[in-house]
């Protein structure tokens, strides 16, 4: 969303009528409340591109009533394609991460669109930003000073590149930048290659599960003390976060990891072999485990080698030991091979594309890939024992719930065209 130029003290005057209700929003367009154990939950989802609107699809899922807000000129991740949806204004990317929320069009550089927003951060329980630093309090919305006393028990998630504050404060933040600023780059790739980005966004996803899990630690502690607080997550402590074991063993031993491809740094083996029909991955993570699969692939004898028989000379010598696995898995079929070391209990597996690991039964079985008529996509990972999840409904177009929520919180026709008139809405 744009960053405001305008002041942020000045409200219309609809913003100040005593009708208008912000708790009453999240019941505009929702049918299925009542659904979850975040069932009731009214999240406020204030961001754009991945980390926030992630963590709010994830509340979402398991039952809380989601607010998305976009300026005039949409989360720019609608334009990420192709693919794109079948209306072609929004792209794949986007419906990704915005399933089974609502949404308003307001453009918060206007003191109208500012006003709405107002109402909507009273009745929020959880409020999800990622702004450029300084942004909410420029618009009069600042956490410490004026919402944390607005709105006691709101709790407040705000996602940075590298924090506020600090010798990095305030600067911008993209997933691959932290894959490199955060060391994750220098040990993806293979040792004779250049650094490679992990092929997913990972910084990105970390930080909303990590985003995810403090705010349900703030909604306990709120349950206790009664009162909201920060939630404060960074793509910098999301890639921090991820460098095990190579962090610890930089910690134990003073050696700067380095890029070992498809090997793992430290077990042996653990690595992509090529197999008869496409690539096949092993780990054999203890000596029973390598024991089965030098059996299974004809080579008993293996497992008494003394270059081979525990995981730190097998890491010695592990060029020698990967070139006699490759010979014999070489010959094999994946899908023949990984059904006997499955029987054997080694752990391995055929390397899948994408459409291969969606359309696997198992899969299939877990609910992780929906083909329906009202929705194509990705289910709900997160299972729980005795609270059901929320059937996921297909991503909105941009300001689809606009009237709605504007109308549940009590704005009149009339109040709506004043708002329109300020330019809060765009063109929606």
């Amino acid at each position: 969303m744009p960053t405001s130029t305008g002041d942020a003290t000045t409200q219309p005057t609809v913003a100040d009528e005593p009708h208008i209700d912000g708790r009453a929003a999240w019941r505009a367009a929702e049918e299925d409340t009542g659904t979850g154990a975040l069932a009731g939950l009214r999240v406020l989802d204030l961001s754009r591109v991945l980390a926030g609107p992630y963590t709010a699809q994830t509340l979402a899922d398991h039952g809380a009533e989601v607010i998305k807000v976009e300026a005039p000129s949409g989360d720019e991740t609608r334009g990420w394609g192709p693919p794109f949806a079948e209306d072609g204004r929004s792209s794949a990317y986007y419906a990704g991460l915005n399933h089974s929320k609502d949404n308003i069009c307001l453009d918060l550089r206007t003191d109208a669109g500012r006003g709405v927003l107002a109402h909507l951060l009273r009745g929020a329980d959880v409020v999800i930003e990622n702004f450029k630093a300084g942004t909410m309090a420029r618009w009069g919305f600042d956490y410490e000073t004026v919402l944390a006393e607005e709105n006691p028990r709101l709790v407040y998630c705000r996602v940075t590149g590298f924090g506020v504050d600090g010798p990095m404060g305030g600067l911008p933040g993209y997933d691959a930048v932290l894959q490199s600023f955060g060391g994750l780059m220098s040990v993806n790739g293979y040792p004779d290659g250049n650094p490679l980005r992990v092929g997913v966004p990972i910084v990105d996803i970390v930080a909303s599960h990590m985003a995810v899990s403090g705010i349900l630690l703030a909604l306990r502690e709120r349950d206790l003390s009664g009162r909201g607080q920060l939630v404060d997550i960074t793509l910098l402590d999301s890639v921090i976060s991820l460098l095990h074991p190579h962090a610890s063993n930089w910690i134990s031993s003073g050696k700067v990891p380095q890029r070992t491809g498809d090997y793992h740094p430290t077990v042996v083996p653990y690595q992509v072999f090529a197999a008869r029909d496409g690539d096949f991955f092993v780990s054999a993570a203890n000596d029973r485990q390598f024991r089965s699969l030098v059996t299974a692939l004809g080579v008993p004898e293996l497992a008494e080698d003394p270059r081979f028989v525990t995981n730190g000379v097998r890491s010695q010598n592990r060029n020698v030991l990967a070139a006699l696995l490759g010979d014999r898995i070489a010959e094999r079929n994946r899908d023949d091979l990984a059904a006997e070391l499955e029987r054997a209990g080694v752990a391995a597996s055929p390397v899948n594309t994408v459409d291969q690991a969606l359309t696997a039964p198992q899969t299939v079985h877990r609910g992780l890939f929906l083909d329906t008529v009202d929705y194509r996509g990705l289910g709900v990972p997160i299972k729980l024992g005795r609270t059901a999840t929320r059937t996921p409904r297909r991503a909105v177009s941009l300001g689809a719930d606009t009237d709605a929520i504007l109308g549940a919180m009590g704005y009149s026709e009339k109040d709506i065209d004043v708002v329109k008139t300020g330019g809060a809405l765009g063109d929606v």
